[in-house]
């Protein structure tokens, strides 16, 4: 019916109707109501009724999680020789403390939706405003927004409290962008502002259903009027005020909600919530497999040798233990995987499920440090680090590859006048006269200063060139702000704000615009007053702007301003030189640089300027190509006055923390919604791109908007793909992190462009285009990604993420607009800043300064990382020297399924006996200093790749454990040898060698901790020490007293008894040594070595490690050896 309206949008799929208040048009037309949803924003997980059956669902998808249940159901329905108490509550314990941990985390964010959700708005019903929750508003409802409010869901503008209809917002916390943004209410709707009036509007808004695109609106409203034809105006994006926008400048805006909740443009550019999984987890999952195959290949073994050993006769029936009915009468094939399952249960204690909470607890404790971290705490906003889910904490050690916003992020997103030149002389400090300051820069040989009339007709030109407003003073009890007191300018573009600031610090002050008059106040303290007659406005092509103004004695005037290659064509050539100088420097400063032109017009001249004009903005067909075509004939042979240069002020250290992050071997690839200019000006003041790079661009401007700009493209990408892979030499093999080249290049790559390469159209000559492209990214050293929407921030990521290797992403931002690269990278970290809470509710981690990222990587991540990594190697390697001996000793009772250990001691072993010092080495250790780690960024390369949860470190461990498996069994088989171990003649039995072997296991293992640990503290001393302790006092109390509850008393007086021989104190000690010796023997080794390169004093383990650091990313060797030798790894 009204396909006409929505020509050139093909893809559509479907519209929607909206009528505006809920007002029918009339009750005789058949109206059939649309269903939509409602407001409510959700960003959790979980809710009350799904938590229990998807957290248990996630949970057993865990290997070892799942391998337990299987135990325990096995226990329960076959006869096995353990208790199912013994894996069934170590199973139950760490389901529960998981579940408690993820619930947590989810009512945080539960906590946040509500806050957004139960928020207060004003809704327009029956003449009057009505107090509701923003989650309440429903599709068509008229919502009235006040003065710095955010808008509660998308809202088709309809009146507002200017007479004009205009409203200002800021769409921060949605593309990035702070500046202003006028938006314009529909022309018939603008008379309508009060309550009373738009409540007796009767209109229909028919408009596309929802999508992501922030920029793109097609739609259409239909007023009704009584006794009149029905009138019909289209709506674009300037209709449209996007929910997390808000409104500046403005008392109050009347709109009409077309898209609510889930389904408004901000939610839309939201990526689905997954479950992050830990390259650590990843790495576990495999050695848990390792250790399956072992325990698998064990209990084979033991069966097959037990029905070798039951074939003769004398040991399958002996005389004293016949055989049962059932026994005889039961299948063989049926009693052998019986007899296998039975082995599984014995020797299922190799899988450590009390890893599982061990990591939990670690990471949710290790949580804490970072939320107690006083030097991540910002007296700004009084609030320090947040940690939203603890799950990635050792990811934080191992990331390659950043993704980092600008605006916001890297930057304040405030900027601030510098200096400027005029005609060559460079002027800079605050004064308040301009002729008591200037200097000549460079090789140009002119003194003193410009003339006075081109100083005055400079700064006029700044006070005049642009689209500045100032902001209405606010009344306050019947009284107006001093009218000597500072303006406050709002504009589309800060570094418009900039010069006119800089301009008033050099006595000429912008007054604001009254009816087309722009006022001045000039170094007298006069008023001057000019006719605004055209604006040419500023467009990422041209790429400046201007202004025709008419003096009050009749000069006109054309003032305009731009980039250096923009305006330098246009003036006469022998102006450019002087100011070329200047401009060239303030770039290598990092500035952003605008050059100031202008030219005298005659009557004649500006009468046809304003004719072609006006035809030009009549015209339906090709108007932008009409008027860019009278923009160029204007803007021709002007005259250059000078230049200004702007700085975007950085956040304090955000330079000093890209180059930390380099130096620790990471990526820096920086995805910003602004101008290419601006974020490339940002690059170089941040030291992402030095002044030695080489910058390769694929933009607009380089590609061209031609028909053959995809072949454009194409001869581009192989030119540089030649360049940086075809023409370098190869570096040897075995080069880690090795992307530097001798030249370092950096890649610009605007949306447009981007588009292109990832969707190329079915008729392009080549679909290669990304392979190309990424392989051209990796060899930069530094890439700048502008003009991006959200959602191809997250395709970046993506692409890099799935890389071949899969390189451990992590993004960075601080506003909406960054929420989905958050939640497609690895780690993900929000910033407390100016733009909004959606990144920080959405990020894994939230921090108040993008500096703050350099210590939790460096510092945080680092420490994480080499915990959790020692933690699980550790659990493997005790758990191995727990069951060994157990394996070993059926070939020593005929392979009858008969427990080494007592019950008791299999259920405590991983629960009481050795958890507590695992988890306090976990949560405390600090093998270098914390101050090191943050000074020094190569240390963080040497626990890079997952160092220490390779094959090589995990088979050390894994041989580790074996020998002292069999240094445990067979010296106490030895000590039995003698068959009385006491005066008295009395022998000791099966429990009391289990039990021998059972001690010197568990002071073994603690002791093996205790020589690693290099960081004291007392909480340390209390869990290692008071661990052997309780086991010597529990086992005194386990065998001391008669348990009613138990069938056999077996462990009765068999601990006190064991300590009364002297062998077996003997044996314990000597055994404990003999196990420990290999490792004594690398530290004493290991501080002969350090002796002999002493550079440090710092005393450091030896972190077992397969990388050979001199490899590792750094462009000079000697700095990664002087590494190496303070801070020794082991190498195997």
């Amino acid at each position: 019916m009204w396909s006409a309206w929505c020509a050139g949008e093909e893809k559509r799929v479907g519209t929607r109707t909206v009528v505006v208040g809920h007002r029918t048009v009339s009750e005789t037309d058949a109206y059939v109501a649309q269903k939509f949803c409602d407001n409510r924003i959700v960003s959790s997980k979980y809710t009350i009724w799904n938590f229990l059956p998807k957290n248990l669902f996630e949970q057993f998808r865990r290997i070892a999680n799942f391998y337990f249940l299987i135990i325990f159901l096995v226990q329960v329905i076959v006869d096995t020789p353990t208790s199912p108490i013994t894996s069934g509550l170590p199973l139950f314990f760490v389901i529960t403390v998981t579940a408690i941990k993820q619930g947590y985390e989810d009512w945080l964010r539960h906590r946040a939706d509500n806050e957004v959700n139960k928020s207060t708005v004003f809704i327009v019903e029956n003449a009057k405003q009505v107090q509701k929750e923003s989650e309440k508003i429903k599709v068509g409802d008229i919502v009235e927004v006040k003065a710095d409010e955010t808008f509660p869901c998308d809202l088709i503008f309809l009146a507002s409290s200017s007479v004009d209809g205009t409203c200002y917002v800021t769409t921060a916390s949605l593309d990035g962008e702070s500046n202003f943004k006028t938006h314009y209410a529909v022309r018939d709707t603008t008379v309508l502002c009060t309550d009373e009036a738009i409540d007796a509007l009767t209109a229909t808004i028919e408009c596309e259903q929802p999508q992501p695109d922030l920029y793109k609106f097609v739609g259409r409203i239909i007023i009704y009027r009584s006794n009149q034809e029905p009138i019909a105006r289209s709506l674009g994006p300037e209709n449209l005020l996007l929910k997390g926008a808000t409104l500046k400048n403005t008392k109050k805006i009347y709109g009409v909600a077309v898209y609510t909740g889930m389904e408004t443009k901000m939610a839309l550019n939201y990526q689905g919530k997954s479950q992050k999984r830990s390259a650590v987890e990843k790495s576990i999952n495999a050695f848990l497999i390792v250790y399956l195959c072992i325990l698998l290949s064990k209990a084979t073994v033991c069966t097959t040798l037990k029905y070798v050993w039951q074939s003769n006769p004398r040991n399958d029936e002996p005389w004293y233990n016949e055989k049962t009915k059932k026994e005889r009468e039961t299948f063989k094939v049926l009693r052998m995987f019986t007899d296998f399952l039975s082995f599984m249960v014995l020797f299922n204690f190799i899988i450590p499920v009390s890893m599982y909470v061990t990591v939990e607890m670690q990471k949710f404790l290790g949580s804490f440090f970072i939320s107690w971290d006083k030097e991540m705490y910002d007296e700004e906003i009084k609030e320090g680090a947040l940690v939203n889910t603890s799950d990635l904490n050792e990811e934080l050690g191992q990331v390659e590859f950043v993704f980092t916003d600008k605006t916001g992020t890297l930057t304040e997103n405030s900027m601030e006048f510098i200096e400027c030149c005029i005609d060559g002389h460079k002027y800079k400090d605050c004064i308040s006269e301009v002729d008591g300051f200037s200097q000549t820069d460079g090789p140009l040989k002119y003194y003193g200063k410009a003339e006075k009339s081109r100083e005055e007709l400079f700064l006029r030109a700044l006070c005049l060139c642009h689209t500045v407003q100032i902001k209405e003073a606010d009344q306050v009890d019947g009284l107006i702000g001093h009218p000597e007191c500072k303006h406050t300018y709002i504009s589309s573009s800060p570094d418009e704000i900039a010069l006119v600031k800089g301009a008033e610090k050099y006595g000429f002050t912008f007054l604001g615009l009254e009816n087309d008059f722009m006022k001045i106040r000039n170094q007298k303290n006069e008023t001057e007053m000019y006719q605004l007659l055209h604006i040419l406005n500023f467009d990422p092509v041209r790429r400046r702007m201007s202004v025709i103004v008419r003096t009050i004695t009749g000069k006109l005037l054309l003032f305009c301003k731009g980039a250096d290659s923009s305006i330098f064509p246009r003036v006469q050539q022998e102006e450019i030189q002087q100011t070329k100088v200047h401009v060239d420097r303030n770039a290598m400063d990092g500035y952003r640089t605008l050059c100031v032109a202008f030219k005298e017009l005659t009557q004649k001249e500006y009468d046809k300027i304003d004719r072609q004009l006006n035809e030009a903005k009549m015209a339906l067909q090709d108007r932008e190509e009409k008027m860019a075509k009278v923009f160029e004939d204007t803007e021709a042979d002007m005259h250059l006055i000078g230049a200004t240069a702007v700085e975007d002020r950085l956040q304090e250290q955000s330079a000093e923390t890209i180059e930390a992050l380099h130096a620790a071997g990471m990526k820096v690839w920086v995805l910003t919604g602004d101008k290419m200019e601006t974020a490339k000006s940002t690059c170089y003041a941040c030291r992402l791109f030095q002044t030695s790079t080489e910058l390769l661009e694929l933009t607009v401007k380089t590609v061209g908007e031609s028909e053959r700009k995809e072949d454009r493209l194409h001869e581009l990408l192989l030119e540089y793909h030649k360049k940086l892979i075809q023409d370098v030499p190869k570096h040897r093999s075995g080069l880690k992190r090795s992307w530097t080249l001798s030249q370092d290049y950096g890649l610009i790559i605007d949306g447009s462009t981007l588009s292109l390469i990832l969707n190329p159209s079915q008729d392009s000559s080549s679909s290669n285009y990304k392979n190309i492209f990424l392989q051209i990214c990796l060899k930069c050293t530094a890439v700048l990604c502008c003009r991006m929407a959200p959602l191809q921030k997250a395709q970046i990521v993506r692409m890099v993420k799935n890389t071949k290797g899969s390189p451990i992403t992590l993004s960075i931002g601080d506003g909406a607009n960054d929420v989905s690269m958050i939640l497609e990278a690895h780690v993900g970290i929000g910033i407390k800043g100016k733009e909004g809470r959606q990144a920080a509710r959405n990020s894994d981690y939230a921090v108040p300064k993008f500096k703050h990222l350099r210590k939790l990587l460096l510092a945080h991540g680092h420490l994480y990382y080499v915990r959790i990594a020692h933690l699980v190697q550790y659990f493997f390697y005790k758990n191995l020297c727990f069951i060994l001996p157990q394996f070993l000793y059926q070939f020593f009772c005929g392979f009858s399924q008969q427990p080494l250990y007592d019950a008791a001691y299999l259920t405590m072993y991983n629960i009481c006996f050795t958890s507590l010092p695992i988890l306090a080495y976990s949560l405390l250790e600090q093998h270098i200093n914390i101050d090191t780690l943050t000074s020094d960024p190569q240390l963080y390369m040497k626990v890079s790749d997952n160092a220490m949860l390779q094959w090589r470190p995990f088979l050390y461990w894994t041989f580790l454990g074996a020998f002292e498996g069999l240094v445990f069994f067979f010296g106490v088989y030895f000590l039995f040898q003698n068959s009385s171990l006491e005066d008295n003649g009395k022998v000791f039995g099966n429990w009391t060698f289990g039990t021998i072997v059972f001690t010197v296991l568990v002071f073994t293992v603690t002791l093996k901790l205790a020589l690693d640990t290099r960081f004291w503290t007392w909480m340390n001393h209390f869990v290692i020490w008071g661990s052997l302790a309780f086991y010597v006092f529990f086992s005194f109390f386990w065998g001391g007293v008669i348990w009613p509850f138990l069938k056999q008393q077996r462990m009765y007086f068999v601990f006190a008894h064991m300590l009364t021989s002297v062998s077996t104190w003997l044996a314990i000690i000597l055994l404990i040594f003999i196990s420990l010796f290999p490792e004594i023997l690398l530290i004493v080794l290991k501080n002969i070595k350090e002796k002999n390169h002493q550079t440090g004093p710092f005393d450091l383990p030896m972190l077992v490690s397969y990388k050979r650091i001199e490899n590792g990313y750094v462009k000079t060797e000697d700095a990664v050896t002087n590494s190496a030798e303070r801070y020794p790894l082991r190498i195997l």
